[in-house]
């Protein structure tokens, strides 16, 4: 059984900072359990391009509100409560007008270090 605690990860090597997103990893690859799971907090007022090119992503918002622009497509708004898949590797926008607090699930499970490249991709670290 694997137990953590949100205050055990913060200030650690498994808190990831960036200029738009701060991502807290619960469960990562090390923990096997075949997915990750992050508690990430969207900064207010930010914009971020994401492709999970290597991914499948399930979100569920939590605290704030913001939206999704699929690239060539929809846009949805973001408000506590609502959850989204990129079940194909969507190219998206995804915009904070408050800060959001977001449930991650990944598959692959990250490793714990990523972070989007130029193409807003994470890697497949093996």
């Amino acid at each position: 059984m694997i137990v953590k605690h949100l205050q055990d990860i913060i200030g650690t090597e498994d808190e990831v900072d960036t200029p738009t997103w701060n991502s807290r990893r619960l469960l990562l690859k090390k923990d096997n359990m075949g997915f990750a799971l992050n508690d990430t907090l969207i900064k207010a007022g930010t914009e971020t391009f994401i492709w999970y090119a290597n991914h499948l992503e399930a979100v569920y918002c939590i605290e704030g509100e913001g939206e999704i622009e699929v690239v060539g497509g929809e846009t949805y708004p973001i408000r506590p409560g609502m959850t989204y898949a990129l079940s194909g590797h969507e190219k998206h926008y995804l915009r904070a007008k408050s800060t959001m607090r977001m449930v991650c699930v990944f598959n692959p499970p990250l490793t714990g270090r990523e972070v989007h490249d130029e193409n807003g991709v994470y890697p497949l670290i093996e």
